[in-house]
């Protein structure tokens, strides 16, 4: 759908984040292929459809910026496709940049790949389970991003053997990040950067670089 007759919210988000019309267009497709299979299978907050755009979509582009020119971003714990496949459909002019997305749900999976195919977005769907990937993805990742997957101490075990030794874990937390914040710095060291969501009034971006297993608890 062209980008001028896209309903108000989703031009004002498009608009917010500074989105290419190509990218809208395709940012569209993404939106209407998730409200037809809304229909039959689970993939967002039935409560939440209504505000796709300016909930989900908006969510996840306020990832746009951390978006490198090259190398590896994995998205675990998929789901919809919130962050990973909103960035991938954006980012498919970035001939360098690759995405790789880790879902444990086959039909949810099988929604993924129909985006991707359907926008062209350079992604591929992994159906698994997150611990499962460090075989082929360990040490690979330049970022991994997660969005209400887990408490923070649960996904630096998770992604720490995904990561590149200067690799970034993007982690969308809401109102008790202080709290999971406090029982990681137990069990792990990393340089933390946090910057407010544009969307969640309580919630937060955290980015984590050099993270590291404490030999004991602190």
């Amino acid at each position: 759908m062209p980008v001028d007759i896209l309903p108000g919210d989703a031009r004002n988000v498009l608009s917010r984040f500074e989105i290419e019309p190509a990218a809208g267009e395709r940012l569209s497709v993404y939106v209407e292929l998730l409200r037809k299979w809304q229909a039959t299978h689970n993939l967002v907050s039935h409560s939440t459809l209504p505000e796709v755009w300016t909930r989900h979509v908006a969510d996840s582009l306020q990832l746009v910026s951390d978006l490198p020119e090259r190398g590896l971003w994995m998205d675990v714990g998929s789901g919809g496709g919130f962050p990973g496949l909103v960035l991938a459909v954006v980012a498919a002019d970035k001939p360098d940049l690759r995405f790789v997305l880790v879902e444990s749900n086959g039909k949810k999976c099988a929604f993924l790949r129909t985006v991707a195919r359907e926008t062209g977005a350079r992604a591929e769907i992994v159906l698994g389970r997150i611990e499962d990937q460090a075989e082929r993805f360990g040490g690979r990742a330049d970022v991994v991003s997660a969005r209400a997957l887990a408490p923070l101490d649960d996904l630096c075990r998770l992604t720490k053997p995904l990561l590149t030794p200067k690799g970034a874990l993007l982690a969308m937390k809401g109102q008790d990040f202080a709290a999971e914040e406090a029982e990681a710095a137990r069990n792990w060291t990393y340089d933390l950067a946090t910057r407010p969501s544009l969307i969640d009034p309580a919630g937060c971006v955290a980015t984590l670089r050099h993270l590291q297993a404490r030999t004991s608890p602190s």
